[in-house]
């Protein structure tokens, strides 16, 4: 195994340990934990396209990181894997494991995994883009991988998503602490050249936790979430974000 691989194996494990001190109160009812009921498939997510083998050593790095916020309830919360679209992980990833499921769950956001037929827009939208541009699964993680800032899926009674940055403070400060760390040591793994938030929120995260003492510089931009909430979004999202990440000089 990759010591990139086995680096992210464990920062997930000890998030998910940290997340654990978590107790957030009022909008938020339950809490999904992929990383604990899912762990298998976003592992394998890890194995199959967070390492880059047969490159040379000097070559392994990523070259883009791209950072989404949390998980989507028809998306990671389904397939343990970030914007976990389930065709485009199934299909184009070829992932496919044994889900479990949470302690606690909304009626009306069960966790049935692979057999899920709703479909994720935001993860259609980001995976759909990369399959067109790229073509296989693995000549987009070639260079990039996707990761999410927070692993959970926050509801509130009527099983509405409940964003991070939504949360009381207290709570907030909570799981900045656990994110901040793991996603200071995926950069360290993946050693990428650009930090590309997927959404303000993301984008603010990366530029905070980049300043930490003794990193190395790296390029911070952000582009539009895929989220079909936003009106923007909805307007031709691939195509002014492939026109983004060009003119950035990313692609």
């Amino acid at each position: 195994m990759e010591e990139s691989v086995r680096a992210l194996i464990q920062a997930a494990q000890r998030l998910s340990r940290c997340l654990r001190t978590l107790h957030p109160g009022d909008p938020v009812v339950y809490v999904y934990n992929p990383l604990e009921y899912a762990w298998s498939a976003y592992r394998s997510y890890l194995e199959r396209f967070a390492g880059n083998r047969g490159r040379s050593k000097q070559d392994r790095r990523k070259r883009v990181l791209l950072l989404g916020m949390n998980p989507g309830p028809w998306g990671m919360a389904q397939t343990g894997v970030p914007f976990g679209e389930v065709e485009a992980v199934r299909d184009w990833m070829g992932i496919e494991e044994a889900i479990g499921r949470p302690a606690s769950e909304h009626p009306r956001r069960p966790i049935t995994g692979f057999a899920t037929t709703r479909s994720e827009v935001s993860g259609r939208r980001l995976w759909g883009l990369m399959r067109k541009r790229f073509g296989a699964a693995e000549g987009f993680f070639q260079e990039h991988f996707v990761a999410n800032y927070c692993p959970l899926l926050f509801l509130d009674s009527e099983g509405k998503n409940i964003t991070p940055d939504k949360l009381r403070s207290r709570d907030r400060q909570t799981l900045f602490h656990c994110c901040d760390r793991h996603l200071l040591a995926t950069i360290r793994a993946l050693d990428p050249e650009w930090l590309v938030g997927i959404g303000k929120f993301t984008e603010k995260r990366l530029r905070e936790v980049s300043r930490e003492p003794g990193n190395r510089q790296r390029k911070v931009a952000g582009i539009l979430h895929p989220s079909p909430a936003s009106p923007a979004a909805n307007r031709d999202w691939a195509g002014r974000t492939s026109e983004r990440l060009i003119s950035l000089g990313v692609w």
